[in-house]
């Protein structure tokens, strides 16, 4: 696939990135000002539905694309327009949602984004299939991008769960909110999840970083069959018998376990794993480590009753932490798998200034977030002037990225003259 063609499709994911901070603002705006031309519920749903499936997907398409595929397989035409069908199912979306949130358009165009993930499973799997990557160099990586394309699947039973449940009298019932929480579950912690983990693994075996692979391959095990039950941690809200809590327990203790290996299996070769980076998309991808690790520690706080319930009662700890997962693990260390791949890049002024900004206003709303449900857990009530805070510093965020997504056309320039290439390191083996 020519280079130029993926980096189009990348602009295109990164365009969305943009609009969804955009809608984002717009949010938070309404609890200044309310605005009552609008739903808020509505404007909700187009924000989460383009985050996860205009921004997120389309940028995991194209790094396993690039990843596990030979030029001549990438090249098909049947990737070309999975790619812009499913932005087009997108826009729909984006369109419909904020005007009449579930409704027919909506709904329509969302079961047709369903139905193309379905198309490039099977056609990437096949592919991968006859490019022999099971068995070759990128053996262990792909475990974790076959889990990850299995999760994705698993989770789309929960969208389809959605008609029966509605038909039969449970809108808005435990049952539709857990059906809800099952798509986002299989979906942030195994799609997204497994699909980072496989291309930092890919990065390893690429660069032919030495590392421990019985430890690796016992790790994956675990996070595997512990994503499964970990989704009891989403439904305990309900309350439910003593026997869920345990396993949901046993599940997100399983997780820590796994992290704890990770990091032994990381840490004797982290240098020559940052040794990969450039000092900006290194640091970038310290932050998505330490989002990955307080995302697995705060799963694990919710196995206990007493924080079970306060998260589910305070709702600015739910959005700080998918903000933490979506934003702190998942978009940074995108971000910095295609820096380090050539495709992005903090070179120009404008590029730093613009990821800089981005960054301040993440750690910034982020700390407003979970600070004001500190302050309702500890019966002080709502933060002074906390809404026009809240959207302060949220400004920062559509600014930022805007900056550095017109910075990257200059990248653009540069590939149209052949002058970036695929960077290459020299790393002693371990």
């Amino acid at each position: 696939m020519n280079l130029h063609l993926k980096r189009n499709w990348l602009l295109a994911a990164l365009l969305n990135l943009v609009l969804i901070a955009m809608l984002g603002l717009l949010l938070r705006w309404t609890f200044v000002v309310p605005v009552t031309v609008l739903n808020y519920k509505f404007l909700l749903h187009a924000h989460s539905h383009v985050a996860l499936l205009g921004w997120l997907y389309p940028a995991l398409f194209i790094a396993l694309l690039h990843a596990y595929l030979p030029a001549d397989l990438q090249s098909k035409k049947t990737y070309t327009w999975q790619f812009w069908l499913a932005q087009g199912a997108v826009l729909g979306m984006l369109l419909s949602f904020p005007v009449q949130g579930y409704g027919a358009v909506s709904i329509t165009f969302s079961t047709v984004h369903i139905l193309f993930t379905y198309w490039f499973i099977y056609r990437f799997l096949k592919d991968a299939k006859t490019a022999k990557v099971s068995v070759g160099t990128y053996s262990l990586s792909f475990r974790f991008v076959k889990a990850a394309l299995f999760f994705l699947a698993l989770s789309s039973l929960g969208p389809w769960s959605m008609g029966p449940v509605m038909a039969t009298g449970n809108s808005f019932t435990e049952l539709y909110y857990n059906a809800i929480y099952f798509y986002l579950h299989f979906l942030y912690n195994g799609w997204l999840t497994f699909a980072v983990l496989g291309l930092l693994f890919w990065l390893l075996e690429k660069y032919k970083i030495s590392f421990n692979v019985k430890y690796s391959l016992l790790f994956f095990r675990l996070m595997f069959w512990a994503c499964l039950p970990a989704y009891l941690l989403s439904v305990l809200w309900i309350k439910p018998d003593a026997i869920v809590y345990f396993l949901g327990g046993v599940a997100a203790l399983t997780q820590v376990i796994s992290l704890a290996i990770l990091v032994f299996i990381l840490w004797p070769i982290r240098k020559q794993l940052l040794g990969l980076f450039g000092n900006w998309a290194r640091a970038i991808l310290i932050l998505a480590a330490t989002a990955f690790i307080l995302k697995t520690l705060m799963q694990f706080t919710t196995t206990f009753p007493y924080m079970a319930n306060l998260a589910y009662q305070l709702r600015n700890f739910i959005i700080g932490y998918l903000h933490l997962v979506l934003i702190g693990f998942v978009s940074f260390f995108i971000l910095a798998f295609f820096v380090q791949q050539g495709w992005l890049s903090f070179k120009t002024a404008l590029s730093r200034w613009g990821i800089g900004l981005f960054i301040l206003g993440f750690f910034s709303s982020e700390a407003l977030l979970f600070l004001q449900g500190i302050f309702y857990w500890a019966g002080l009530g709502a933060m002074p002037h906390y809404n026009e805070l809240l959207f302060g510093v949220s400004i920062l965020l559509p600014f930022g990225l805007i900056l550095f997504f017109i910075s990257q056309f200059r990248v653009n320039r540069s590939i149209n003259l052949g002058e970036l290439q695929e960077p290459e390191f020299k790393l002693k083996r371990v």
